[in-house]
């Protein structure tokens, strides 16, 4: 059975740092390109970074750009948001999604995926 995990989230205070994982199984990881999305309270779920899936491609969402960085180690089948000097908005749910396509043309869509993860909360407060 195909399912995406996600881990990592929790509480943080500004200015920290996080690393949220999300391993697949039940299929190659390998031939999927993965995004991250997260969802605040009352607000649109919105795209924050893809990957391709050999890694060579990547994209973030303007107000993560420069603090997140995607990554994918596929022989782990598992692939990493890194995120750093966190803010009290980057506070949300965050999901990770698989696409059968290894590239996609609109990344930050979630109608390109075909697979979601339950999700993990990032709480950035003091």
């Amino acid at each position: 059975q195909l399912q995406l995990v996600e881990s990592g989230g929790g509480l943080v205070q500004p200015g920290g740092s996080l690393r949220l994982s999300c391993t697949a199984s039940g299929f190659t990881l390998g031939y999927y390109a993965f995004g991250w999305f997260r969802q605040a309270p009352g607000k649109e779920r919105e795209g924050v970074s893809c990957i391709s899936s050999s890694g060579g491609s990547t994209d973030y969402a303007e107000s993560v750009k420069g603090r997140f960085t995607i990554s994918r180690d596929n022989a782990k089948d598992t692939v990493y948001l890194e995120m750093n000097s966190l803010k009290v908005e980057d506070t949300a749910i965050y999901f990770c999604a698989a696409s059968r396509y290894p590239r996609l043309k609109n990344c930050h869509s979630e109608y390109e995926y075909d697979f979601w993860g339950q999700g993990t909360q990032v709480t950035v407060s003091s």
